[in-house]
C-alpha cells in the first residue's frame, strides 16, 4: 500500500507489464546531470529547469501542484509551504545524503516518503575529509598561498614544519559508511582509530578497522584528530561546543565534512585563536554560505566550499541513485533509503 492513499494516482493502478499507461510527473528542482536521470526520463515525465540552473521558490510551488514526485537538491529548501501546494505528491528523493533542506515532519504528515542518497557520496566525502587532514597537518594550503604571494617566503630545513599523522589517534564521530571509509584511509596511513556511535558496531567491523567504541567524553580526551561524520539533529547541534573543546587534547585537530552547526563556530574560532586547538579542516559552516570572517585570518585552518562530493562522477551517480529511489518506489518496492520509515504505516 502506498502512503498517499487519497491522491487519485497510484502506480499500482496504472502499471501493466512494467509499462505505464500514464507517466508520472517528477519535478526535478535543479539541472543536475541528465545522464544520471536517463532511466527516470524513460519512465516518467520530467519537469526540469531549462532557463536557469534551479527553479525558484515560486516556480517550485507552481510545478509541485502537478508532481507525483520531487527530486530535490540539498542546496534548495523544500518547505512545508511548498509541499502544501501539492495534491499528488508521494515521494521526495533528495539529491544528497543530508536532508535537513526538507521539512521531513510535514512530509510525513502528508504521507510523503522522503529518501536520500547515502551510497554515492561515501567515497568522495571520505576523500575530502582525508584531504583536509593532510593539507592541514602538512601545511599544504598554507605554504601554497605563501609561495604565490610572498616574495620573502622563507625556505629552510626548520621552516614551515607541520605534523605527521602516523601513529596518531583519530576519533571518528559517526562511524557509518563515510566514517568507515575515512577510517580505512587513516589506518592505511598508520593512525589508530577510536569511534563513538549511538550503537556499537558489529565485532567483525571493529576488527576490520582495528577500532574501539568509546564514549564521546573519552573520544574528546584521547583523540589527536577528531573527524565529524554524524547527521545534524537536535542532539548533535553544537556537539562540539565550548565544554567539549575544553576537554579535547591540547593541539587537537578538527575535521568537519558533516554539517556546519555540529560545531559551535564562535567557540571554534576562540580556541583556534588561543592555541588550545591545533587546527581545523572545514568543508561546512554554521551559517553557510556565510563564513565567520575570523576563520579567514587563521593560518591553522583549511576551508573548502561544501564541496566534499564535488566531482562530476559523484554528481552523476548521485542523480542516478536519487532517480533509482523514485523508480523503485513507483514499482511498489521498499528497498530504498527512506529517512521517515514511519510513513509506510
Amino acid at each position: 500500500m502506498l502512503p498517499r492513499k487519497n491522491s487519485g494516482w497510484s502506480c499500482m493502478q496504472v502499471k501493466t507489464t512494467n509499462v505505464y499507461l500514464m507517466k508520472p510527473k517528477i519535478l526535478v528542482v535543479a539541472a543536475i546531470p541528465r545522464k544520471g536521470l536517463a532511466d527516470l526520463e524513460q519512465q516518467c515525465d520530467l519537469i526540469y529547469p531549462t532557463n536557469s540552473f534551479m527553479f525558484s521558490d515560486d516556480e517550485i510551488k507552481l510545478h509541485i501542484r502537478e508532481a507525483d514526485g520531487v527530486l530535490s537538491v540539498f542546496t534548495r529548501p523544500l518547505t512545508a509551504e511548498m509541499m502544501n501546494e501539492a495534491s499528488r505528491l508521494k515521494i521526495v528523493a533528495n539529491f544528497g545524503v543530508g536532508y535537513n533542506n526538507i521539512d521531513v515532519a510535514r512530509a510525513t504528515e502528508l504521507g510523503v516518503v522522503v529518501c536520500n542518497t547515502p551510497h554515492s557520496v561515501t567515497e568522495p566525502t571520505a576523500e575530502m575529509a582525508f584531504g583536509l587532514l593532510l593539507s592541514l597537518t602538512r601545511n599544504i594550503a598554507l605554504t601554497d598561498r605563501e609561495l604565490r604571494v610572498n616574495p620573502n617566503f622563507k625556505w629552510g630545513m626548520m621552516e614551515n614544519l607541520g605534523t605527521g599523522i602516523y601513529g596518531k589517534t583519530l576519533g571518528i564521530v559517526g562511524m557509518g559508511r563515510i566514517g568507515q571509509a575515512f577510517a580505512r584511509r587513516a589506518i592505511a596511513s598508520g593512525m589508530k582509530v577510536i569511534y563513538c556511535n549511538r550503537t556499537r558496531l558489529a565485532l567483525e567491523i571493529e576488527e576490520k578497522y582495528g577500532c574501539s567504541w568509546v564514549s564521546f567524553e573519552v573520544l574528546l580526551q584521547r583523540s589527536d584528530v577528531i573527524s565529524l561524520h554524524c547527521p545534524l539533529t537536535a542532539e548533535t547541534h553544537h556537539l562540539l561546543d565550548e565544554e567539549a573543546m575544553l576537554r579535547m587534547k591540547q593541539g587537537a585537530i578538527v575535521v568537519n565534512t558533516a554539517r556546519g552547526p555540529v560545531i559551535d563556530e564562535k567557540m571554534l574560532v576562540k580556541y583556534l585563536q588561543n592555541g588550545k586547538l591545533g587546527g581545523a579542516g572545514l568543508d561546512v559552516f554554521e551559517a553557510e554560505p556565510r563564513i565567520s570572517p575570523d576563520l579567514f585570518l587563521l593560518d591553522n585552518v583549511v576551508l573548502t566550499p561544501h564541496n566534499a562530493t564535488g566531482t562530476i562522477e559523484t554528481r552523476t551517480e548521485t542523480a542516478r541513485e536519487a532517480a533509482e529511489n523514485i523508480l523503485r518506489f513507483l514499482e511498489g518496492r521498499r528497498d530504498i533509503s527512506v529517512v521517515n520509515p514511519e510513513v509506510w504505516d
